[in-house]
């Protein structure tokens, strides 16, 4: 397994050490998020895990404290892991964007609202999730939404997420990757949230039988 070529603007050092990637990446400008956001948000988990889940980027409250699915949506991820039987302390958590994107609040100059990343943020920080792949080498990936389906799987993929969660995709870099919804889509679905999460939770007890079975 080997990460894609670096984009430009963004060059992972050479290394498998998660910590020095954290430290480059603290430092990347590949993009203009890093102008709004109060720091770099990498991810978080053993080197050697054999589950890996991507999601899109930090939000609120993972932007101020510099940990990954911390906010509400990592709550509830939290729950569905427990309720699938994984101990989060076992994964290895990340984003495919690495900084918060957000747009001031109408109502409140302290309240800042997620804004979804566009495809040059989403390629410019490809090198980053592609470095946290190699040295942790997972596996199996979980692909929580939309934009880690695209970031992992390419802008032209015909995977979606509404119709394909539940399955297992190859990926260009020959690892298989199951397809599920991305916590924060369930927070927003109010009138559906238990019968989603119940499906978040298959889908990540298929991914512990298949990390186990592997």
């Amino acid at each position: 397994m080997s990460p894609r070529a670096a984009h430009p603007g963004a060059q992972p050092p050479a290394t498998r050490d998660l910590r020095t990637l954290a430290a480059a990446a603290a430092r990347c400008r590949g993009c203009d998020l890093w102008e709004h956001g109060v720091q770099t948000v990498f991810g978080e988990g053993p080197r050697r895990a054999a589950v890996m889940l991507i999601g899109e980027a930090p939000g609120d409250r993972e932007d101020r404290s510099g940990h990954v699915f911390v906010g509400p949506a990592g709550h509830l991820l939290d729950e569905a892991l427990a309720d699938a039987g994984l101990d989060r302390a076992e994964l290895y958590l990340t984003n495919a964007v690495k900084h918060f994107k957000w747009a001031p609040s109408p109502r409140s100059t302290k309240v800042r609202i997620h804004q979804k990343p566009n495809r040059g943020e989403i390629v410019a920080c490809a090198p980053w999730w592609e470095a946290e792949l190699e040295a942790v080498r997972p596996r199996v990936l979980g692909l929580l939404g939309a934009t880690a389906v695209e970031a992992v799987l390419g802008a032209r993929t015909t995977v979606k997420v509404q119709r394909d969660r539940g399955r297992f995709v190859t990926t260009p870099m020959g690892i298989d990757a199951l397809v599920t919804y991305h916590p924060s889509a369930i927070l927003r679905a109010e009138d559906q949230r238990p019968r989603l999460h119940a499906e978040l939770v298959a889908d990540l007890q298929a991914l512990r039988a298949r990390a186990s079975s592997d």
